[in-house]
């Protein structure tokens, strides 16, 4: 029986006060322990939003990996790409969210290749609950448009290199423990469905 729970039905318009009550957060953190909640999925699918707004509900530390790779690197992520190439940053990232992952309880929001890693997926398994933000194309799309930081799609078909990058990632995202549909809804309403699911998983299952 798989492990992996699905959410998207949480009630609308939950302000961040209610997130904090919809589960039983001490039991939750309990049943957590020392790992942390790590979120993955494609740019643009709310990682950092989503991630702090459910840092802020279970009173634990936020913590980007993006963040921390430009902090150790002293170098942007479009920096570290041009300059060093994918391969490169990769191996750096690997390096960072291992460091990270030993370091919880906290919530951890990861890059959108992080995950393609089988060592960091391995990693994740034993020192965190991994939490797939999941959207559709036009979602993504829309989102990323927005900014011009995505070395991965500065490209002249960007629409055509996210959907490469979901026929490859997906299947991988799959193994998360708990999946949540990210879509154009409440950003509240989304942490309180990440919230149910991390409930399902470490407290329903036990």
């Amino acid at each position: 029986m798989s492990n992996r729970r699905e959410f998207n039905n949480a009630g609308a318009g939950m302000t961040e006060t209610a997130i904090k009550h919809s589960v039983d957060t001490k039991t939750l953190l309990d049943r957590l322990g020392r790992r942390s909640i790590v979120f993955v999925g494609l740019m643009g699918a709310g990682k950092t939003v989503i991630g702090r707004k459910v840092a802020s509900a279970l009173s634990l530390p936020f913590i980007d990996s993006d963040h921390e790779i430009e902090a150790v690197s002293r170098m942007s992520i479009p920096d570290l790409f041009a300059n060093y190439g994918e391969a490169e940053f990769r191996s750096l990232e690997r390096r960072v969210l291992a460091r990270l992952l030993r370091e919880g309880p906290q919530v951890l929001s990861t890059g959108g290749g992080a995950f393609m890693s089988e060592r960091t997926r391995k990693a994740v398994a034993r020192n965190g609950v991994s939490v797939w933000l999941k959207a559709d194309l036009d979602t993504l799309m829309q989102r990323v448009a927005k900014r011009q930081n995505r070395p991965l799609l500065q490209t002249q078909d960007p629409r055509a290199v996210m959907e490469k990058l979901m026929a490859d990632r997906y299947p991988l995202y799959g193994e998360a423990n708990v999946v949540v549909r990210t879509r154009e809804e409440s950003k509240d309403v989304i942490a309180a469905e990440v919230l149910d699911g991390l409930a399902a998983h470490l407290i329903a299952d036990h």
